[in-house]
């Protein structure tokens, strides 16, 4: 059985080892680990006075050895280098009064590779009092050793991508979720959407259920969280207000087994920031029928959110006065013609002297009339009516659901903020010459602009006649 056995065996004498140990408890020593720490030759007299007495076939294989002698003479290439601390551990052991003792450590072959072993060693029965006898077993196990470091490497080279990643990353338990959802489609719900909008309390219950796991190092950046029980303690102010409508939708695509999602939605830092952020939602591979590991990664896109909006703004607005431009004027003329609600008043504003202004001041002086106006008319309408600069001097004014009293006393609310801003203001006063047009449904918007274009430039002409019989106008010479 020794012979045949198929782990290494060794059978060896370790009487030598009781005298030292009793000469060294005699000198004092009461912490050996520590002695033979401090006196490395110390270990290499205990290592001399433990005699190999036989080894097994599988000893001599292990270890390329072709014959006991071999493998007897070249002990010293065989016990070395890494394995002294364990070494000094089984000593130890041995001097606490163990008579089995185990470790893992290191040996070598007479080639050269290196082994990872474990080691049991026992003192066989009729030899506790002499430890003449002692058994011990060694294993090889540097396959194992070498795939258990592999998957540590794999393990740590995970969680730095994880942690170190450039985007917010969660891990989070969708479990109670999956088996609410399944709950209500055992009660016979078909129509989910229809479900949740007549339950939005079943919503609010689900982003309860949502257990986190785990975040990464720029999440905690990205919400403005110290750390991570900080964070998972204030869910409540991340997850709120538009969330809830975005995590309706998530709840639809998993009622239909969407898996993996991606969308746009809307986050909060701990410090009130609104965030928004474009998410990517999949169901970790094998945890598809539990849920109970998801993986939720977050792009911060506040940046470009903001950078589209503005451009957007820009596409609609006039930089110079604030209001919208002609291509908003012509979108929502559009709109109106098709939606109503009707009647709809359409009042034409042109700046009178505008050329005069630039001719006196330059386009500095024509500017601020610009701006006046600009001022005056976003002060003057409330949405859904809407004022805009349509070209250089002109202006247009849409006021859906409003009869002909209402755009009059529209005109009329104008007239008395121009003078309240004359007031205001300093040098070349502010002056508009205006038009209005009103129209029922079925009617065509783009003749109801002209009609008021047509009273607006009447309204001009007045205005430039009058200006040549008063010799104490302030205006600059004639448009």
């Amino acid at each position: 059985m020794f012979e045949l056995a198929p782990v290494s065996l060794w059978l060896e004498d370790f009487s030598g080892l009781r005298p030292l140990f009793d000469q060294w408890r005699a000198a004092g020593v009461k912490d050996l680990r520590a002695f033979l720490r401090g006196q490395p030759d110390r270990v290499a007299e205990c290592s001399r006075s433990i005699k190999l007495l036989r080894v097994n076939r599988r000893t001599l294989q292990m270890f390329k050895a072709s014959s006991f002698e071999e493998l007897v003479g070249n002990l010293d290439r065989v016990f070395r280098d890494d394995m002294f601390d364990q070494h000094v551990e089984e000593l130890a052991q041995l001097w606490d009064g163990h008579l089995h003792f185990s470790s893992h450590t290191v040996n070598y072959t007479l080639d050269g590779r290196r082994l990872a072993i474990t080691l049991d060693a026992t003192v066989l029965p009729g030899h506790e009092h002499d430890w003449s006898r002692v058994l011990l077993a060694i294993d090889d196990v540097t396959d194992r050793a070498r795939a258990e470091r592999a998957v540590r490497a794999s393990e740590q080279y995970a969680r730095g991508l994880f942690e170190h990643s450039p985007v917010s990353l969660w891990v989070e338990d969708f479990g109670t979720i999956r088996r609410l959802l399944e709950e209500v489609r055992m009660q016979g719900i078909d129509d989910f959407r229809v479900f949740t909008d007549v339950h939005p309390e079943f919503v609010e219950r689900c982003m309860q259920e949502i257990r986190v796991i785990d975040v990464n190092r720029q999440t905690l950046a990205m919400f403005q969280a110290p750390d991570k029980p900080t964070l998972l303690a204030s869910l409540g102010k991340v997850f709120r207000d538009e969330m809830r409508a975005h995590f309706a939708e998530q709840l639809h695509d998993l009622w239909n087994g969407k898996l993996f999602q991606q969308r746009e939605v809307v986050n909060y830092a701990l410090n009130g920031d609104k965030l928004n952020v474009y998410m990517q939602f999949s169901v970790l591979p094998g945890h598809e029928q539990r849920w109970d590991q998801v993986l939720i990664s977050l792009t911060d896109i506040t940046a470009r959110k903001k950078a589209e909006a503005y451009l957007e703004y820009l596409g609609r607005h006039d930089v110079l006065t604030g209001l919208t431009n002609r291509s908003f004027f012509t979108e929502e003329l559009q709109r109106l013609e098709r939606k109503g609600p009707w009647p709809i008043a359409v009042v034409m504003v042109d700046l009178n002297g505008l050329k005069a202004a630039n001719d006196k001041g330059g386009h500095v002086a024509g500017d601020a009339l610009l701006r006046r106006t600009g001022e005056v008319l976003s002060k003057l309408v409330e949405a859904p009516a809407t004022a805009s600069r349509i070209g250089g001097d002109e202006f247009a004014l849409l006021l859906p659901g409003t009869d002909q009293a209402g755009g009059e006393r529209m005109m009329e609310q104008l007239r008395e903020l121009l003078a309240l801003n004359n007031q205001f203001h300093g040098g070349l006063p502010l002056s508009l010459s205006m038009g209005l047009s009103i129209g029922e449904a079925g009617t065509r918007l783009e003749s109801m602009v002209h009609r008021a274009d047509q009273q607006m430039y009447e309204s001009k002409r007045s205005f430039y006649a009058n200006r040549r019989n008063d010799r104490r106008s302030n205006w600059a010479p004639l448009d």
